[in-house]
């Protein structure tokens, strides 16, 4: 139940208590009992969390200021003894059944993310067009009506005419003298507007992530982009990963609505920001292409996902009909169309589709690897099959279960990449045993993201300190091998960890930011995962990863993940180092590409019939794969 839903009639009255956000100087009442995560939920209250308050990340720190709160079996994990006398618990299990004063760390809105990526040159001919018209006024001798008057103006062009449009025709042509500027998209008239509006003509590209929104406006008479800007997903409170919303949906089917209007409010709200640094009006946004998973589209647009979370994991729809841009929530000239890249399957979405669209796959003879890094990691093999297999299956995708440990979630220090977190780490196995950090802001670090957790593990298995089996190494080995890092490899409670930051005095584990046996374990799984999604594809096109000439890392995870540490524990196959590419926010690239050219818009539908997806659940061999996988290559 949420505050918002009444009692039966003659039900007995749930207590209520009032729980004070002292960070914002909020102030709720809610149900006693509970939980404080759920109350600021409700509430648009953001608290941290990558689990959607499970229980299983233990990012969703609070400190109680005033009441009390019983310490549960997670918080004594979660939080050292002094941490719990101050007051810290974990907001998805405090339950408030007394008045309350909480503080709320400050949640990191704006995490690092890559903006830009790989791409190619287009030719520039937008979807969206203006023709500047000067027409003959009617008279007796001509009484061609409005909109025929427009249209033969226009006679190049075989067009449609929006309702909305001939609603103000009329008053438009005669109050600007028949000097107007038609607004075309496709195959559509959606506009007639008084004077030369030529100049104005924009279009914005949005990457849909489950954790990061990344919105580009971009001046379609030149092709070139104006302003850009990033967000976290505002739908993080329901979990980091898709799961975690479609598990939301099909609890409380009423959140399929809050979950879509939080979509909407992130697009919104970055269409607010690159308009405003522009100084564009959001009226001459014309077009808009979104790019984003199939879990996050579903969820845009209002449809149930639930199918997507179970077997046979369906689509609503490859392709989606003709849509207008506030259909997503996206509030710019009323009459503008929105283009969402189809899907090949539940797990290889739009975002796919258009990171093949920006790098090229199906342009390229050479033996290419595609992978996005993420909680969902997707998969696709590019090679020519009329050389390979004499087939015209160009490409092969599939997508492998990582895990969260990547956002920095099931880490005991792990962080999103914000301000303060390690996102690289060098070790030195020398007598001097130096540790080289690399901190995103240069500050004082506070915790390790995705790249630093791949860093570090590289790292020590580089050193010997972890063995192939992903097991640190006894002491009496560490202190031979790396005696200037032995000192680091010391116990937590019953867990062996190593320090990687003294905060407080050396010695001090608790206080210390650390990499724990089962961090590393975590990372493995989503090592094995990934390995065993290429292996699968490379197997099925016949091919051994000596035959990969080239493996492209998307998103922004990708763009910041070290090359040789990737080929050091595997996540992608042993080749050079200079063949590993960064390729960044492919996404947003092919976003910004379909708004750019119609011949690219076709170009993204037909990769359609050019993918054909591999379920990996299907396999019988992908259990055996994954286990072969999960240790370190030698």
């Amino acid at each position: 139940m949420t505050p918002a839903e009444l009692a039966e009639p003659g039900a007995a009255v749930t207590p209520r208590v009032d729980l004070v956000f002292v960070t914002n100087g909020s102030k709720v009442r809610v149900p006693a009992g509970v939980t404080v995560f759920d109350a600021a939920s409700w509430n648009g209250i953001a608290i941290d969390s990558t689990c959607g308050g499970h229980g299983t990340c233990k990012k969703c720190k609070i400190r109680i200021a005033d009441g009390a709160v019983p310490v549960s079996s997670l918080d004594v994990r979660a939080f050292s003894p002094d941490e719990l006398r101050n007051g810290w618990r974990l907001a998805c299990r405090a339950e408030a059944t007394t008045d309350l004063h909480i503080e709320v760390p400050p949640l990191t809105t704006r995490p690092k993310a890559a903006t830009v990526g790989v791409g190619r040159q287009v030719i520039l001919r937008p979807a969206v067009q203006k023709r500047y018209l000067e027409l003959a006024e009617p008279s007796l001798s001509d009484q061609r009506s409005d909109v025929e008057r427009v249209l033969d103006g226009l006679d190049d062009l075989e067009l449609r005419v929006d309702l909305s449009v001939l609603r103000s025709l009329g008053g438009v042509l005669r109050g600007a003298d028949y000097k107007v500027t038609a607004v075309v998209v496709d195959e559509a008239l959606i506009d007639v507007q008084s004077g030369d509006t030529t100049g104005n003509r924009y279009g914005i590209a949005f990457d849909l992530g489950t954790t990061t929104v990344v919105a580009t406006l971009l001046d379609l008479s030149t092709g070139t982009p104006v302003a850009v800007s990033s967000m976290l997903s505002k739908q993080q409170p329901f979990g980091a990963d898709v799961i975690s919303r479609i598990s939301a949906v099909m609890l409380e089917p009423s959140n399929l609505d809050r979950l879509t209007e939080l979509a909407h409010s992130s697009l919104s709200e970055l269409v607010t920001e690159i308009c405003d640094e522009a100084g564009v009006d959001r009226y001459d946004v014309y077009e808009v292409a979104l790019a984003g998973n199939a879990t996050m589209t579903h969820l845009a647009l209002g449809i149930d996902p639930e199918p997507l979370g179970v077997a046979p994991f369906i689509l609503s729809a490859r392709l989606l009909p003709e849509i207008l841009a506030s259909d997503i929530g996206v509030q710019v000239h009323p009459r503008a169309r929105a283009v969402v890249f189809p899907a090949f399957g539940a797990y290889v979405g739009g975002d796919i589709t258009a990171g093949l669209l920006a790098s090229g796959m199906n342009r390229d003879a050479r033996v290419r690897l595609f992978i996005d890094i993420g909680t969902n990691c997707e998969i696709v093999l590019g090679r020519n099959c009329e050389i390979v297999l004499g087939s015209r299956d160009w490409l092969l995708a599939t997508a492998a279960p990582a895990g969260p440990a990547f956002e920095g979630a099931a880490i005991r220090c792990g962080m999103r990449a914000a301000d303060g977190a390690i996102e690289g780490v060098v070790l030195d196995a020398g007598s001097s045993g130096g540790v080289s950090l690399k901190i995103i802001g240069d500050c004082e670090p506070v915790g390790l993201c995705g790249s630093g957790l791949v860093d570090a593990v590289a790292s020590l298995v580089a050193v010997g300190l972890l063995d192939r089996s992903g097991r640190f190494v006894p002491v009496d080995v560490a202190a031979q091998i790396a005696p200037g890092l032995a000192g680091r490899l010391t116990m937590l409670g019953n867990e062996r960890v190593f320090v990687l930051h003294w905060r407080g005095e050396p010695g001090d584990v608790a206080d210390s930011i650390f990499l724990t046996q089962r961090d590393v374990r975590e990372l493995q799984f989503a090592k094995a995962a990934i390995a065993s999604g290429w292996n699968v594809l490379l197997e099925e096109a016949r091919l051994t990863p000596a035959d990969v000439q080239q493996v492209l890392l998307a998103g922004s995870f990708g763009s910041y993940l070290s090359p040789a540490s990737a080929i050091k524990l595997g996540l992608v196959p042993k080749i050079g180092v200079m063949r590993v590419v960064s390729a960044g926010n492919v996404a947003g690239e092919g976003a910004k590409m379909v708004l750019l050219s119609v011949r690219e818009r076709a170009a993204a539908l037909a990769l359609l019939e050019e993918v054909r997806y591999v379920e990996l659940s299907d396999r019988p061999d992908f259990n055996d794969s994954f286990v072969e996988q999960l240790q370190f290559p030698l």
